[in-house]
């Protein structure tokens, strides 16, 4: 094992992926020089401009323009610098890309990648803030990732440009400086399949992307009053490991579902529907959930941060989901 970011995991990912196979491409704005984070950064002189190519600044050019090279044999890696920017190609995206497999009978896939960096940034205000990941798990078609370590922005990242369908890949802009353990060798983490960040017995957290690490610190906080909570990555939302999921509810018989996102219509909600109609006779308290209440992220640091899902607002949703149950 190695010492990595997480930007330098993502990066690495894409190099290694290009150097396997040749009809691995990126294209995006501002690549030439590195790209917005610097996730490309000399990847341009190692691969020339063909294969690192910068484009105009146009969403929506950007994306019809991967559809079209996913349609006819290539891997394009589409950088979109924020989410907030990729709405301007959802059209490309969501009615071409999400639907031309089924359109066309199977004959036609299209194996793309869709970089989103998502999430609070410290006063990157309403438009260049956001977590969209419940707008792409609505869409029939979409494979939608969201990693929240510096080894699964590799494995994921990797896995990702090898599916053969449209994946939405969304990295949190806060995380790009986390430094974690990676593998040296080669690395590939499959798709669908979530990781138990923490393991406990008395309640089920699941979360993904940057709430896994404020997750894990609430439940550090929990076991002095000798609660042990478990801790569950979902790190691909669509399709999402209901398996790792119900077997950990059965076990504790609490869930709280934790994401940034808004809470109202966010991820968390059909997770949390699913668990209630799946196991209601195995759970000892109501399932809950805890998402951002639904208002514009702001640019002044003290506004920002009402709108944050914090430990302890995790913490405070916990003890409320521990409460002993109602005498029938």
């Amino acid at each position: 094992m190695a010492k990595s970011t997480y930007l330098e995991a993502g990066r690495r990912a894409v190099m290694e992926e290009m150097q396997r196979d040749d009809a691995v491409w990126a294209l995006g704005e501002d690549l030439g020089r590195g790209g917005v984070f610097g996730q490309y950064k000399g990847l341009q002189e190692m691969f020339g401009a063909g294969r690192i190519a910068d484009t105009p600044i146009s969403e929506a050019c950007i994306m019809g323009a991967a559809v079209g090279a996913a349609m006819t044999g290539t891997r394009p890696i589409v950088e979109m610098r924020f989410s907030d920017f990729a709405l301007c190609a959802v059209d490309e995206l969501v009615n071409q890309a999400a639907k031309a497999r089924f359109m066309f009978g199977g004959q036609m896939r299209v194996p793309l990648v869709v970089r989103e960096p998502v999430g609070m940034w410290r006063s990157s205000a309403a438009q260049h803030s956001q977590s969209l990941e419940s707008w792409y798990t609505h869409i029939p078609g979409l494979v939608v990732v969201a990693p929240a370590t510096a080894a699964d922005n590799l494995g994921l990242l990797k896995a990702s440009i090898r599916c053969d369908d449209p994946v939405v890949y969304m990295e949190h802009k806060n995380l790009w400086s986390m430094e974690g353990e990676v593998p040296e060798g080669e690395h590939v983490v499959p798709l669908g399949k979530a990781a138990i960040a923490r393991e406990g017995r008395d309640v089920t957290i699941v979360t993904w992307s940057g709430m896994r690490h404020g997750c894990i610190t609430a439940a550090e906080t929990l076991e002095g009053e000798g609660i042990e909570a478990e801790v569950i990555d979902l790190r691909t939302l669509w399709p999402w490991d209901r398996e790792t999921v119900f077997a950990s509810v059965e076990k504790t018989g609490r869930l709280l579902v934790v994401h940034e996102a808004v809470a109202v219509s966010g991820f968390g909600a059909e997770i949390a529907a699913s668990v209630a109609e799946a196991l209601h006779f195995r759970l000892k308290a109501p399932v809950a959930r805890l998402g951002a209440p639904r208002i514009p992220i702001a640019y002044a640091p003290t506004m920002e941060d009402e709108a944050r899902v914090t430990p302890d607002k995790i913490v405070a949703a916990l003890r409320r989901t521990m409460q002993p149950e109602p005498v029938s």
